[in-house]
């Protein structure tokens, strides 16, 4: 081993990290055991000690999954994967006394793709500029930590890995030079959705103090433990496994694959919902987990956004989407507004100042999913008396057909841009990105820090009160009062 490297001192073991930039890394730093073996569909167990130095110069496998649905998108990342996965990323200025800031960050991917592991999600970027421990979460994803099968697996596995880690990072984090009193939890779209189920969960936002929900999908949150055995029982017939031990034996390809086959056989028109997500299991989750996220809310500082154009990433490049015909689209706005769906319609064709139904589809889907959610939940915040930062990502390169997409927003606030080959990036002009990244990357430090994102190299960012004032984030950032126009439409889903 190197001696230069850094050296952190964990209840478990020592640890050796490695220098990037200035900023000490440690990788592939184990918070449970691997859930392998008789521990596969088990909850995360504790880590057990090792003797030495453990090198964490390298990022270990990701967790097992299929390819991205939105590598279109986004790009593509290539990675070994491993059910031996439940590990953390961490980037510190220093290995010393001091106590600073930590972030905490979950990724998104559907609860079926990604890994906070990836370059994409590298903190190297904000604990250079902002002094800040920045912590990326691996976690189970898919079948392997959401399905719910008696028997097998109990639901939110995933959950659990993403609860014991925040419990990890509060009894450990101090061996990095972090602050385990001043902790904020950050997420986007299912990491968003997380982040609820955190607020939810007492234990766990007891040892938060601050939330950044991105992307959150508030319009569709929670499987029954019905819905969520039905799927479960599908993919294991898919699957050929007639006996539950065989659950304990069968590969994690295998897994994957059979999952693809039943997503693909449950796509429908302008369905984006995916096949393994939490499950109200009245345990993490009752029925109404934006309710008791909103009690645990009441207790933290909270910022909460999304992208102005958020199906835009599900649906640009969708053939279906782009030929939709008037009668498939009148469809969908009568299950969303049942009798009122041709004044929904007039509305939305006010709205978005277009008449083609891929517009339309895109604009009130993203409502539904996403924009109405994040208003509701902060309007309803404020009457709490504790109101939230709001923003919306408005920034989108010119004649880019993914616009301001779901996830376009992640390469600038952690300020790691040239880590990405994304479409959805293309075209745009890389002297104005640097600056809304650098302004971004600092707001959410400015909030993890001090409980406000206002920072010198941002106007003013207030409160949502009554005017529902929103920072809309963009080559010139602006606060503008309910740009969403909710007191001016009638029809929100």
């Amino acid at each position: 081993m190197n001696p230069a490297l850094p050296i952190a001192c964990t209840s478990s073991g020592l640890l050796r990290g490695r220098v990037e930039d200035g900023i000490n890394v440690f990788c592939n730093v184990p918070y449970a055991a691997p859930p392998v073996g008789p521990l596969r569909f088990q909850r995360p167990a504790a880590v057990t000690p090792w003797e030495g130095e453990r090198d964490a110069t390298r990022h270990g496998p990701v967790p097992p999954q299929p390819v991205s649905r939105l590598r279109a998108v986004m790009g593509d990342f290539t990675a070994e994967q491993d059910e031996d996965c439940l590990t953390l990323t961490i980037t510190t200025p220093a290995v010393d006394g001091r106590r600073r800031p930590v972030l905490i960050w979950l990724h998104g991917g559907a609860f079926w793709t990604g890994a906070g592991s990836l370059d994409w999600y590298s903190g190297v970027p904000m604990s250079r500029h902002g002094d800040v421990v920045v912590v990326g979460v691996n976690y189970r994803l898919g079948a392997f930590g959401f399905m719910h099968l008696p028997g097998v697996s109990e639901p939110n596995l995933g959950l659990h890995d993403q609860m014991a880690a925040l419990k990890w990072v509060s009894q450990e984090i101090e061996a990095f030079g972090g602050d385990p009193d001043n902790i904020t939890v950050m997420g986007q779209s299912a990491g968003g959705l997380s982040i609820l189920a955190m607020l939810a969960h007492p234990p766990s936002r007891q040892l938060m103090r601050r939330a950044i929900v991105q992307s959150a999908p508030f319009g569709r949150l929670l499987r029954s433990r019905r819905e969520a055995q039905s799927l479960a029982e599908t993919l294991q017939e898919t699957l050929g496994i007639t006996d539950p031990a065989q659950w304990r034996s069968i590969s994690a390809q295998a897994i994957n694959e059979a999952q693809l086959k039943v997503a693909r056989s449950l796509a429908s028109f302008a369905n984006t919902s995916p096949v393994f997500i939490p499950v109200a299991d009245h345990e993490l989750l009752g029925e109404d987990v934006v309710g008791a996220a909103l009690a645990g809310a009441a207790e933290c500082d909270v910022m909460i956004g999304y992208t102005r154009d958020e199906m835009s990433a599900f649906f640009g490049a969708d053939e279906q989407i782009r030929n939709a015909t008037a009668e498939q689209t009148r469809a969908v706005f009568a299950r969303m507004f049942g009798a009122a769906a041709d004044q929904a319609l007039a509305e939305y064709r006010e709205r978005t100042g277009a008449s083609d139904n891929a517009s339309l589809l895109g604009a009130m889907l993203g409502d539904a999913s996403f924009g109405a959610g994040v208003h509701a939940f902060a309007e309803r915040l404020a009457d709490l008396g504790r109101p939230a930062w709001v923003y919306r990502f408005d920034w989108a390169a010119p004649d880019n057909r993914f616009a301001a997409c779901h996830c376009c927003e992640i390469p600038f606030m952690l300020d790691t841009l040239p880590a990405w080959q994304a479409p959805m990036l293309e075209g745009g002009d890389p002297a104005s990105m640097a600056r809304l990244a650098a302004q971004m990357r600092d707001a959410w430090i400015a909030f993890a820090t001090h409980g406000d994102p206002s920072h010198p190299g941002l106007a003013h960012w207030p409160r949502y009160e009554q005017a529902r004032q929103t920072m809309l984030l963009d080559v010139h950032s602006r606060v503008a009062n309910d740009p969403a126009g909710r007191t001016r439409w009638k029809y929100w889903p």
